[in-house]
């Protein structure tokens, strides 16, 4: 295939778009560099300090623990309930597959806000607000229709005629699955599983909703932090944030190739 050249115009389109879309890292990573004690752009004075503040703060590591915690939780359990809704509606096709697929896809379309209201009326007479059990059940409501979307794809993007193949030399269906369908699709477990582990790990909305005073995620305490304090400490953290989703990133470009993962 021929490649042309791109035009000088599109290219500084690009780059000014990715300029727009970092913008608030060029605020932000200096910010949390500041010595100051209250948030101020530029600084008057640089320092580290914000960055130590973060493991002194036993609020935002207790809440950093519970974040993470959540977020492996809730990805196991996406994997676990979405790669066999997945292959029911790719491969076994019921009746109304496509409807069902939509249905699955629904709570994406509704505002974050409208679910976690819906949540609290439903999960508070349940007793599950302030719980690690309702905070799970909240955030797979959001991360379950990415698992099947992603899942479906990765799926019917595999040539069904190896797992054919695999049938008629004498494999049972179980073990064409497990031998043959699983391990073509590594690429789309990997971005499925970092997928639902960032929606979830960043997932405010619903948590302020579904979380009390004595269990927080890392985004609420971070939301509660800088409505009572003005300083650089929530800057710090959205740094080490980004970091950690660029850690993400490497790992799905070394085990699956960021290619192959997000761009089939």
């Amino acid at each position: 295939m021929d490649e042309r050249p791109v035009s000088p115009a599109l290219k500084i389109a690009a780059a000014l778009m990715f300029v727009f879309l970092l913008a608030p890292l060029l605020v932000v990573i200096p910010i949390s560099f500041s010595g100051d004690d209250f948030m101020a752009f530029p600084p008057s004075t640089w320092s580290a300090k914000w960055y130590g503040a973060i493991f002194a703060n036993t609020a935002m590591m207790t809440a950093f623990w519970v974040s993470l915690a959540l977020a492996l939780v809730v990805t196991v359990i996406s994997l676990a309930i979405g790669l066999p809704a997945a292959y029911a509606l790719v491969r076994l096709k019921p009746p109304g597959a496509e409807a069902l697929g939509n249905l699955f896809s629904a709570p994406l379309l509704l505002p974050t806000i409208v679910l976690g209201l819906a949540m609290l009326l439903v999960f508070a007479p349940m007793g599950l607000i302030g719980s690690f059990q309702g905070l799970v059940a909240a955030h797979l409501v959001v991360t379950l229709p990415y698992a099947v979307r992603v899942l479906s794809t990765a799926l019917a993007n595999l040539p069904l005629t190896v797992e054919e193949a695999a049938g008629t030399l004498g494999a049972r269906p179980l073990t064409v699955f497990f031998r043959v369908t699983l391990p073509m699709m590594r690429s789309g477990m990997v971005s499925t599983a970092a997928l639902c582990f960032l929606v979830s790990f960043d997932e405010v909305v619903l948590s302020l909703f579904m979380t009390g005073p004595r269990l927080q995620t890392l985004p609420v305490a971070m939301y509660n932090h800088v409505d009572q304090q003005a300083d650089p400490l929530a800057a710090a953290i959205s740094v080490l944030l980004v970091v950690l989703t660029l850690v993400v990133v490497l790992v799905v470009d070394r085990t699956a190739g960021l290619t192959r993962t997000f761009v089939k």
